[in-house]
């Protein structure tokens, strides 16, 4: 590891000060850092790449924000196999799995080969309107429609590998990868799974049955999510980025993509100790 692509949340205010400390942790450690946007403004010494090159120049990504800023990387890669290492500036995430005060720590692992990647299932979908495909676009979380311009409910239909499975009466679908499952689909309801898992999750948002229930099927099976009521456009989100709007009769397909996503594990990481701290799993009291 000698080049490492760098990419901060500068809106966050610790952010400032950790950049600072990391120029200097790369001066002691004989690192190159390279930047692809307002980054570069608050690491002096960096050397700034167009976004397109950026996977092609680097050993490693460096994220150092949130799950969000991770995300963000993950799409500027672009299906590269180039790890990730995210860094969390404030509490702890899903998915930065290192503390703002072990960054140092954490630099020397890479320098001296000491972590673990786990390989992260990314997703992948079409907008499809009129037999026409309007865009493609990949999720390492999930992939949402809904949340349209009026408050009335939605149909849609879902389909797997062409079969009917059901209408759902709703204000949205997810679709989740396993390191997705601990997103908006947690929060709708859906099961953890764990990241090693080969599948995929489809939670309904706020559906209009009680028998509906979080399904889980194979991540080799295509999802299919066609728009058969709306009275207005919806949105599709892909990592929480809105997309060009769904409208009346468009289909959504969604299949695992060939590429991954390789996020850089520490030593002492731990998934489910991870899961207890988010969480609050504390178990009985004796």
């Amino acid at each position: 590891m000698k080049r490492l692509g760098v990419l901060a949340n500068c809106r966050k205010p610790e952010a400032a000060a950790a950049l600072k400390r990391l120029t200097g942790y790369a001066d002691k450690l004989g690192l190159e850092l390279l930047v692809c946007d307002e980054t570069a403004r608050a690491l002096p010494g960096s050397h700034k790449v167009a976004p397109g090159k950026l996977a092609g120049r680097i050993d490693a990504l460096l994220a150092l924000g949130g799950d969000g800023t991770l995300l963000h990387g993950a799409r500027l890669l672009a299906g590269s196999e180039v790890p990730v290492l995210g860094v969390n500036l404030g509490q702890l995430g899903f998915l930065t799995s290192v503390r703002e005060d072990d960054l140092e720590r954490a630099l020397q692992s890479l320098i001296q080969d000491r972590y673990t990647t786990s390989v992260r299932a990314v997703a992948e979908c079409r907008l499809i309107r009129r037999k026409k495909v309007l865009g493609r676009y990949r999720a390492l979380n999930d992939i949402v429609i809904g949340w349209g311009a009026s408050s009335r409910l939605m149909t849609l239909n879902l389909l797997i590998d062409g079969e009917q499975v059901a209408s759902y009466h709703c204000d949205g679908l997810i679709v989740a990868t396993p390191t997705g499952s601990t997103a908006h689909a947690l929060s709708a309801g859906g099961p953890i799974l764990h990241p090693d898992c080969p599948c995929f999750v489809v939670c309904a948002i706020c559906p209009h049955t009680l028998s509906n229930r979080p399904l889980v099927l194979s991540d080799q099976k295509q999802v299919t999510v066609e728009v058969t009521r709306t009275a207005s456009h919806l949105l599709l989100s892909v990592d929480g980025q809105e997309e060009p709007s769904v409208e009346l009769g468009d289909r959504v397909e969604i299949r695992r993509s060939p590429h991954s996503v390789r996020l850089v594990l520490l030593p002492e990481y731990s998934y489910f100790s991870v899961l207890r701290q988010k969480l609050n799993w504390r178990g009985s009291s004796v």
